[in-house]
């Protein structure tokens, strides 16, 4: 949760190599920020997300049919439990087992250096999509979760009529972990989060 007595972080803007123009919300990288925020997501909102792993070149988009089974930290790394499968990200320090650690360089690696909400903006400034994201020690990207999209049902059917609604999880993780209030910006956004500008 958000220190209530912090300003909200400011975004800034960058230009990405393949996603074009985005902004970038920053937040905090500490264990127990992130252990709350990734249970939010994951019990929270289960049922309205893609998630997975973004690179160039791959995009892993999974969508689970029931809540997780388990939500757990052991050793700086939480475990996210389904039925049949399970993932494991680190969001704290690994110290490894007694008669292995983790060297402090490899830890460092390991841990999340940049987690950020992220809002794809088009070439004519509306968004086109909604993400949180988590990028290791390396810059390598651990996790993407897909926010719902008011031109997206579930199982990525896109409709013509926008349902406003869908935008509610990325307002309360703005209002949660930023303490910032819905943005008028984001019902200006058309056409599915592919399309172009």
């Amino acid at each position: 949760m958000m220190d209530q007595t912090a300003a909200p972080s400011p975004s800034t803007f960058v230009e990405e190599l393949g996603a074009g123009r985005v902004e970038l919300f920053p937040l905090p990288t500490d264990e127990a920020a992130l252990e709350a925020l990734l249970r939010d997501v994951f019990a929270g909102w289960w049922d309205q997300i893609v998630f997975g792993t973004l690179i160039q070149g791959a995009v892993y988009e999974i969508q689970v049919q029931a809540p997780p089974k388990r939500i757990g930290l052991l050793d700086g790394y939480l475990t996210v439990e389904f039925d049949t499968w399970h993932f494991h990200i680190c969001v704290g320090m690994n110290k490894g087992l007694p008669h292995l650690p983790t060297s402090p360089d490899l830890a460092a690696i390991r841990r999340p250096s940049r987690v950020e909400l992220a809002r794809m903006i088009r070439p004519d400034g509306t968004p086109r999509s909604w993400q949180l994201r988590l990028f290791n020690g390396r810059g390598e990207n651990q996790l993407t979760v897909f926010l719902p999209h008011p031109f997206l049902e579930r199982g990525e059917v896109v409709t013509e009529t926008p349902d406003w609604s869908r935008l509610a999880m990325w307002n309360h993780l703005r209002k949660t972990y930023l303490g910032l209030e819905p943005d008028p910006l984001d019902q200006t956004a058309h056409g599915s989060p592919c399309a172009g500008g």
